[in-house]
């Protein structure tokens, strides 16, 4: 029986797609989780795989119409059915049948072995999105050592393999997002790859055997190399690359975007050397221009970073895309207001110049002004539980609830986004435990190597605007809590000081400023206020031990 294969919804606001490439046509043979077709929507372009492997018996939907999210657009049979000859796309649409050979063996059936799930990375998290499989099949892998990436609603990790073998097959490839404890790959077992299911060149309707051009097997090979999504053609033709001199990184050798930045960042916009393409390829980047390759490269040279190109939308990463739904969630939530304080961080400067290098001697731990600032923190938010608290309850039912610990978030800034890592009970901790906890949660947030539990839960949140010099930012809430202190830059500057007798004098002094962004709606300004000059007094007095 044919098993249907249907427009996907790629988003909670998308309701439709454009079909805009068939990837197969009728009476190809397709493998599980093998692109199909591409579609285009509001949100995204994309490579739609197959649900199951067969025989692509019909196509229903044709190139370029845009059909409602579950319409059937194709049928997917077994080996034995027969294909529906009068519905065929396009040949100019189809892949060479040349990839069949290298992909029959992609996805084996798979008898035995230790299935591989999404795991549930915390309580209120119930989906997963695997951006990257660091294993390819056929690949031999340790126990608890890292297998892929994946990026949920609260953060990016690296899930190990559950037991030492070999990889024999992956179900869910790169980008999709699916549903805790789905099979996303099996590790052992034995593999039917000995009898591949291949269909005879016989078995396909006859009226589809002249579509099908002679292919050398070294086009096969160029072909399958050349896997792209619509956005990564469309940065080619924009910027004159072909694609075969790109190489990729992405599942199956498959260019991704960042290839194709990469390789424009290094190379240039038409860099790549002219390479004879085989027609029957799907890629349809343009021949350079002689003149281009040695002219550009030269004159405009490019930011070794890889750039999103002028004029191109990109599409939001999961973890960019949760960043904007939860700040303009906060926006929306909490009525916010900012209050802005300047600390005499001196005398604190001058400690830290006389201790660092035998502190971290001491302690393995560097010594940064962090958790100075964080000591500093908990210490008042034990005089001000207000700032420590949160609001709970909906409609006219509300209450503030006064947390029995200070956990305290510090956000990590990300080449990829943001994250906010937090140290639990932090009021139990000496300077030296926050030190050692601040260092590890921020190595292991750009590793990925943090746990669920790490990533919630916090009541108070400090984060470092000011690393990049600035003197304070204003920053949003992270939600529940009821705070944010932002940390501005550091420097020297002049100030006005007056001693005991009431004698001024102008001296160099560190200065910091630091802004405490608070929802109005639990905290008064004249609490802020006082909780942000105890603050003050605290860092400007130092007499803790740091251990």
């Amino acid at each position: 029986m044919a098993t249907e294969v249907i427009m996907p919804q790629m988003g909670e606001s998308i309701f439709e797609g454009t079909i805009t490439k068939w990837l197969k046509k009728v009476g190809d043979q397709v493998q599980k989780d093998e692109p199909l077709f591409e579609i285009s929507t509001d949100k995204v372009d994309a490579e739609i795989p197959s649900p199951v492997a067969g025989v692509l018996t019909e196509i229903k939907i044709q190139e370029g119409a845009t059909v409602q999210i579950n319409t059937v657009v194709a049928l997917v049979g077994g080996a034995g059915e027969s294909a529906a000859a009068p519905v065929v796309a396009p040949a100019k649409s189809a892949t060479p049948p040349a990839n069949l050979a290298p992909q029959t063996s992609a996805a084996p059936a798979v008898a035995g072995g230790t299935e591989v799930v999404m795991p549930q990375m915390g309580e209120s998290i119930f989906e997963g999105t695997i951006t990257k499989w660091l294993k390819k099949v056929g690949d031999l892998v340790a126990k608890d050592e890292p297998l892929f990436e994946i990026s949920t609603d609260k953060v990016d990790a690296e899930i190990p393999a559950p037991i030492a073998g070999k990889l024999s097959e992956i179900k869910v490839p790169e980008g999709t997002t699916v549903q805790i404890n789905t099979v996303v790959a099996v590790i052992g077992g034995s593999s039917a790859s000995a009898a591949p299911v291949v269909v005879p060149a016989a078995s396909a309707p006859a009226s589809a055997t002249p579509a099908r051009p002679t292919t050398p097997a070294a086009s096969a090979g160029t072909t399958e190399k050349l896997r792209s999504s619509p956005l990564v053609r469309r940065i080619a033709k924009d910027n004159n690359l072909d694609l075969s001199q790109i190489p990729g990184t992405g599942s199956g050798g498959r260019i991704t975007r960042d290839d194709a930045l990469k390789f424009l960042s290094e190379k240039g916009a038409g860099a790549a050397a002219p390479v004879s393409v085989p027609v029957s390829t799907s890629v349809s980047a343009p021949v350079p221009a002689p003149s281009v390759p040695s002219a550009i490269p030269a004159a405009a040279p490019v930011e070794p970073a890889a750039s999103p190109l002028p004029g191109t939308l990109v599409p939001l990463t999961k973890m960019r895309s949760i960043i904007a739904q939860r700040m303009v969630e906060s926006a929306h939530t909490s009525p916010h207001v900012h209050t802005v304080f300047k600390v005499d961080m001196t005398r604190i400067a001058k400690l830290r110049e006389k201790e660092k290098g035998k502190y971290e001697q001491r302690n393995g731990v560097k010594l940064t002004y962090m958790p100075f600032i964080a000591s500093a923190a908990v210490h008042t938010l034990r005089k001000f539980p207000i700032v420590n608290a949160s609001m709970e309850g909906t409609g006219s039912v509300l209450g503030i609830r006064y947390h029995q610990n200070i956990n305290l978030g510090i956000a990590v800034a990300l080449e990829w986004g943001l994250i906010v890592p937090v140290i639990k009970q932090a009021e139990e901790r000496s300077f030296l435990g926050l030190a050692r906890a601040v260092a590890d949660l921020a190595e292991r947030a750009r590793s990925k190597k943090l746990k669920p539990e790490e990533v919630s839960g916090s009541t108070f949140t400090l984060t470092n605007s000011g690393i990049f010099g600035e003197e304070f930012g204003t920053p949003i809430i992270n939600q529940p809590d009821s705070a944010i202190l932002a940390i501005g830059g550091l420097k020297k500057e002049p100030l006005v000081m007056t001693d005991a007798e009431g004698n001024d004098t102008i001296a160099i002094r560190w200065t910091q400023n630091f802004c405490l962004g608070f929802d109005h709606r639990i905290i008064d300004g004249a609490d802020a206020g006082k909780f942000m000059a105890e603050f003050k007094k605290t860092l400007e007095g130092w007499t803790g031990d740091i251990g």
